[in-house]
């Protein structure tokens, strides 16, 4: 008798079961009750006006997709140049240009009418009550799987146009208004470095009722100066950091506010590499979303950013993003 034969045996009399290949490993997560396929989310600001650009990143891989932030109104924003790349990230000065709510609704209800990726709808306002009506008039017409409150924006009834994220208090208080008219729908609140602690705005956006936090924004505002006219290259002069200077700080964020808040973060910021995507997973982020890492690594980034962590816990034995998911804390 082989030898093989009778181990074979002894492990069937024993109990064991002869099984096929392992289950492979699985990049879903659950982001505010909203189950994504992958933990990668379109950032909002890059290739979310239309339909069929948010339609291409859902087939590049991406478990979410977030419009760009619209308003009330159309608006123009900025001239160009507007969008400065340079060797370590890129300058934005856009001014939060956007076609309006009433346009992006028909975008959002084309996208949605195609496929069932999920979409987060990304508003803004010019003071706090504009956010509330933003929320309602949308979802009036729409209905995204989360919205995402950009309070990133200054407040234009400031005496000094501070940003509301700077602000707790006024951050909590939109929260308030945007939950109390978002027919149930999860709510995540964009923030911003700009405040004195963001585990101080983190924590006053959860007891307020935010269902989520997508940290951070762009970071600034900074200036490149043409050395041969002598003059800022932006038409705007100056903009917001993104890319690859950020991801530190955007590491930082997430860290700090993994520890004040029990709700789930989407990581935002400098992920250009797979390996940029883990390092805010580890950090404690739910979600990962990528924006200026398209300019540099293209829609292949994530199909390779799902690959690299699909193969990182299969090589670590690990079912699922869960048990890397705040790991760095120890």
């Amino acid at each position: 008798m082989s030898p093989h034969l009778s181990t074979d045996r002894h492990r069937a009399a024993a109990g064991d079961r002869v099984t096929g290949p392992p289950t492979p490993p699985s990049l879903a997560v659950r982001l505010a009750g909203v189950t994504l396929a992958s933990p990668l989310v379109l950032a909002s600001g890059v290739m979310g006006l239309s339909a069929s650009s948010l339609e291409r990143v859902a087939a590049a891989g991406a478990g979410a997709v977030t419009t760009k932030s619209c308003g009330l109104e159309e608006r123009q924003g900025h001239p160009c140049p507007a969008i400065l790349p340079f060797a370590h990230g890129l300058l934005n000065a856009v001014g939060l240009a956007n076609p309006g709510l009433d346009e992006m609704a028909a975008e959002i209800a084309a996208f949605q009418a195609r496929t069932p990726v999920p979409l987060i709808a990304s508003i803004f306002a010019k003071n706090e009550a504009g956010f509330a009506e933003a929320a309602g008039r949308l979802l009036e017409r729409v209905t995204p799987a989360l919205l995402e409150v950009n309070v990133s924006c200054p407040n234009v009834a400031s005496e000094f146009g501070q940003p509301f994220a700077a602000d707790a208090d006024a951050c909590g208080r939109i929260t308030a208004a945007v939950k109390a008219r978002a027919r149930g729908i999860p709510v995540a609140v964009k923030l911003s470095l700009q405040c004195p602690s963001l585990a101080h705005v983190g924590r006053a956006c959860q007891d307020a009722g935010a269902d989520a936090l997508t940290a951070i924004n762009s970071v600034g505002p900074g200036m490149l100066i043409d050395i041969d006219v002598r003059r800022p290259i932006l038409a705007n002069q100056v903009g917001g950091l993104s890319g690859a200077a950020i991801l530190p700080l955007a590491v930082r964020a997430v860290w700090d506010l993994f520890q004040a808040v029990t709700i789930p973060i989407i990581g935002t910021g400098g992920v250009t590499r797979p390996e940029d995507a883990l390092q805010l997973i580890l950090a404690g982020a739910t979600a990962v979303g990528i924006g200026t890492g398209i300019y540099t690594g293209g829609l292949e980034l994530f199909a390779a950013t799902n690959a690299f962590l699909a193969d990182r816990l299969a090589h670590g034995g690990l079912p699922s993003l869960d048990a890397l998911r705040g790991a760095a804390h120890g």
